[in-house]
């Protein structure tokens, strides 16, 4: 299983010499995921990714063969794969899709070749190709920061039972359109170390769950601050929190996975209920 993730906030703390910007986020993994089947391959030069997604790229470009790259590189390991990816986590979701296929794919690797290497090591590693892959070899719930790599597990802030809806339109947002259009004058001034107190304390709230990739998001679609609006307005009578995950285009409703029914009678829109999920070490999700 290849877990997706939610930023129940995200900071973005500077923009860094290298043209990248520094993040302080609290990630979560959740249960809603793709499938992917690995094996070892008889191939001595190339391996196999067979997706069901037509629009998914199966060559280099894909995150998946890069982290098989990657782990080669890295152990000396030689061998190849045949891996089988059963996509259901929508792209440009803002959501890690891709990220968690990375991850799982190292995990996996390094399992089938004996565990050459150790998890600190595959999470390290996994920095050299993305951002948010290390998040998945926390135990679920992390703090992060620098680019997204530097990863401290923290406890679940929310009971893993808690309720929660996914909405995305069917556009997705292009992370680097979002970054360029982020105004680092506007940003939020809250402290992200008292975010992650205070959720710990008193869980989810408008006030907490801040993303400061929504305003960019927001110019960029401005049908997806609507789209956020009118979510507000449908649940607002069981108090729930409504927040962008990531650089979109994903909306989470936090306190309550009833479909509204304006969601239900539009096709075009994605829709998942999902749940927090967790971890142990040596496990996968």
């Amino acid at each position: 299983f290849s877990p997706s993730k939610i930023n129940l906030f995200l900071r973005i703390t500077a923009r860094r010499p290298d043209g990248f910007h520094d993040l302080a986020s609290l990630f979560h993994v959740i249960d809603l995921g793709d499938d992917m089947t690995f094996a070892k391959s008889s191939s001595e030069t190339k391996d196999t990714l067979i997706c069901n997604d037509p629009t998914i790229p199966t060559d280099s470009s894909n995150l998946v063969i890069k982290a098989l790259d990657l782990f080669r590189a890295k152990t000396g390991v030689r061998q190849y794969f045949w891996i089988e990816l059963d996509k259901k986590v929508p792209h440009g979701a803002g959501l890690g899709g891709g990220s968690g296929n990375a991850a799982t794919t190292l995990f996996a690797a390094n399992k089938l070749c004996g565990s050459p290497a150790t998890e600190a090591e595959l999470l390290e590693w996994s920095g050299e190709i993305g951002s948010d892959i290390s998040v998945f070899f926390s135990k679920g719930a992390a703090y992060c920061t620098g680019r997204g790599e530097i990863v401290e597990d923290v406890e679940p802030p929310l009971d893993l039972a808690t309720k929660m809806l996914l909405v995305k339109p069917p556009m997705g947002c292009s992370t680097p359109a979002i970054f360029k259009a982020l105004d680092l004058d506007g940003r939020s001034k809250a402290d992200p170390l008292e975010l992650l107190k205070r959720i710990g304390v008193d869980g989810c709230s408008e006030t907490v769950c801040i993303n400061d990739l929504e305003a960019p998001a927001f110019t960029v679609l401005p049908e997806l601050a609507e789209l956020k609006e009118r979510l507000k307005a449908a649940t607002a009578d069981k108090k729930t929190v409504v927040f962008m995950s990531g650089s979109g285009s994903t909306i989470v409703i936090v306190g309550d996975d009833d479909v509204p029914a304006f969601v239900a009678r539009d096709d075009a829109l994605f829709k998942a209920p999902t749940r927090l999920i967790t971890r142990k070490p040596g496990e996968w999700y």
